[in-house]
């Protein structure tokens, strides 16, 4: 890291600033200086600053101008300071220093319990699924949901429909049971503690929608260390990156309407996922604002390869 500053020195070079726009300013200088990894919730230095000052500060993104002159408290220039030392040194992601993140137009409520949602999925939210389902879905599963973004941005988006959100993870389920509050959708969405399918017996949906581990070992092993802040039980997936991807996809026709398709994120695993299936046509989505290692799978083909793997398996 380049221009490493201690703790003390932070807090140190805290004292001799005064307003809001000093802390932003030296807090970007700062950042830029260093080797700080972007994409919890910003892509620049810049961005990253500005929004650590004003939350820290409870103030708005859309802040009046004056303000940016006004002086703080001691004890807002130490909470700053802590929080920049975090940011800094100790390489925590924004979004769990604020305890806030944005997903699909909506402010979700995140802690390191949880992933700290980025998925391209939210486009297709926000398009309401269009064209791949021709119809509003009346039941929604979403698989691996975390601190239930997802879940919860497919109800409000879908207010017709409900919503299963499931996980392994107790911890994970908390944060999401946070969000599913602070958002009021009790009527609508509910968590399960499940291993993918285990404890949803034979319910079916129209829409089963995935953002699953997907890191393999070697991308692991790389992670810049923002990530390694975020639990391994929602990054890592074995040696390929495919250990929870082909249960779901594997048992996906089972729990699936007629009509109703799969949508699954596997990020860079895409390859690897083709090389495990080459006989299965995938269809890998676009996005407008960027994104790739989405695809769409329709029941009739899930059946298909599952029907395929069993006879495999029985002729082994």
């Amino acid at each position: 890291m380049t221009n490493a500053i201690s703790r003390d020195e932070i807090f140190q070079s805290g004292t001799e600033l005064v307003s809001v726009l000093d802390f932003i300013r030296w807090s970007f200088s700062l950042f830029n200086g260093s080797d700080l990894f972007y994409g919890h919730g910003t892509d620049n230095a810049w961005d990253e600053s500005v929004a650590l000052v004003l939350d820290s500060l409870n103030l708005p993104a859309d802040i009046d101008k004056g303000l940016l002159s006004g002086r703080l408290t001691s004890n807002e220039r130490d909470r700053l300071c802590d929080r920049i030392d975090k940011r800094l040194n100790q390489r925590q992601p924004l979004a769990y220093l604020t305890n806030k993140t944005r997903f699909a137009n909506i402010e979700f409520y995140i802690d390191e319990r949880a992933l700290i949602p980025r998925s391209p999925i939210a486009e297709l939210i926000e398009q309401e699924f269009s064209p791949w389902l021709t119809e509003a879905p009346e039941s929604i599963l979403d698989l691996c949901t975390g601190g239930g973004c997802i879940a919860l941005a497919c109800a409000a988006y879908n207010p017709n429909a409900t919503v299963d959100g499931v996980d392994i993870s107790k911890d994970a389920l908390e944060v999401a049971k946070i969000n599913l509050k602070k958002l009021e959708l009790e009527s609508q969405v509910k968590f399960i503690e499940s291993d993918v399918y285990s404890a949803i017996a034979d319910k079916k949906y129209d829409l089963i929608v995935t953002n699953p581990p997907y890191v393999d070992a070697q991308d692991m092993s790389s992670l810049p260390d923002e990530f390694l802040h975020e639990p391994e039980l929602a990054l890592a997936s074995g040696s390929d990156g495919l250990d929870c991807s082909r249960k779901i996809i594997e048992g996906a026709s089972r729990h699936l309407n007629e009509g109703g398709i799969l949508i699954l994120e596997v990020g860079n695993s895409a390859e690897a996922l083709m090389n495990s299936y080459p006989d299965t046509a995938f269809t890998w989505l676009d996005f407008e604002r960027g994104g790739q290692g989405i695809c769409m799978l329709e029941k009739s083909q899930l059946e298909a390869l599952a029907s395929e793997l069993t006879r495999v398996n029985l002729a082994l």
